[in-house]
């Protein structure tokens, strides 16, 4: 049986030291607060908001980002914990819902990548990936950066996708559906679509990035979040209206022991 207690969390102290170590100010240019406004895709009911706190090396690779999801009344009902040092395309990452209780995540250890889920209807389940073949979570975002240029080429890139409920990867492609604008601002589409037959059947992602910054700006499409009862996938937009601002260093520690509790998502 996996254990659920990340690799994160044995990493608390070495974050710890290294945010001492980098960051003697009280308010730290390497943490960032970033929110997101989550809408139903079919009707544009507000569903939900994240909240993400992203840290950052000096050179701005990524280290660590925390995420609270929270009702519209701002309850907080979800966290996921995500370590980029080992991977920045493949995190590892520890995703909590007290709705339901539903949990999943990837683990890094000797023997390589464990992805785990953990429904509390059924038995836990796990399995090991070979590391480094695949794009997991929140390194999506660090993928599509990676392969800007050919993507803005017109290029269709091929991707193996981690998801995490089927203890496996799928093969996607990745490519430029059409130049946008987000008001004023010039901006790039990108649609993620599943490889063969099923990428005709299934639904695809788009995710729309500012051209100057390369800032994501709106996701459409599946989420990561279950409905009240931990079923079925939410389908949304989730809009970063605003660009990310520093934060104090204590804030990333609160939010991440902040109790969770159960909310209706959209009500």
């Amino acid at each position: 049986m996996v254990s659920h207690r990340p690799v994160l969390s044995r990493g608390h102290g070495l974050a710890a030291l290294v945010l001492a170590t980098l960051m003697a100010d009280p308010v730290v240019a390497s943490l960032r607060e970033e929110v997101g406004f989550a809408s139903a895709l079919d009707d544009g009911r507000p569903l939900y908001r994240e909240q993400h706190l992203m840290r950052t090396a000096p050179d701005g690779g990524p280290l660590e980002r925390l995420v609270v999801y929270r009702c519209t009344d701002g309850t907080p009902f979800a966290r996921k914990r995500v370590d980029y040092r080992g991977a920045p395309s493949a995190p590892a990452f520890q995703f909590e819902d007290a709705r339901s209780g539903y949990r999943e995540g990837l683990q890094r250890g000797r023997g390589g990548a464990q992805v785990f889920v953990d429904r509390p209807d059924a038995e836990p389940r796990q399995a090991m990936l070979p590391d480094g073949v695949f794009v997991a979570d929140a390194g999506f975002d660090q993928w599509v950066r990676g392969n800007w240029p050919a993507l803005a080429r017109g290029e269709r890139v091929p991707m193996d996708f981690l998801v995490p409920s089927r203890l496996t990867s799928y093969g996607f492609k990745v490519y430029q559906v059409e130049a946008a604008a987000d008001g004023d601002e010039p901006a790039r589409r990108f649609r993620l679509r599943l490889g063969g037959l099923l990428g005709w059947l299934a639904p695809h992602i788009d995710v729309v990035y500012a051209e100057a910054d390369r800032r994501l700006l709106r996701f459409e499409g599946l989420s990561n979040l279950r409905d009240d009862a931990g079923e079925d996938p939410l389908t949304v937009r989730i809009e970063f209206p605003e660009p990310a601002r520093p934060v104090a260093s204590a804030d990333f520690e609160r939010l991440a022991a902040e109790p969770l509790r159960a909310c209706r998502v959209g009500a």
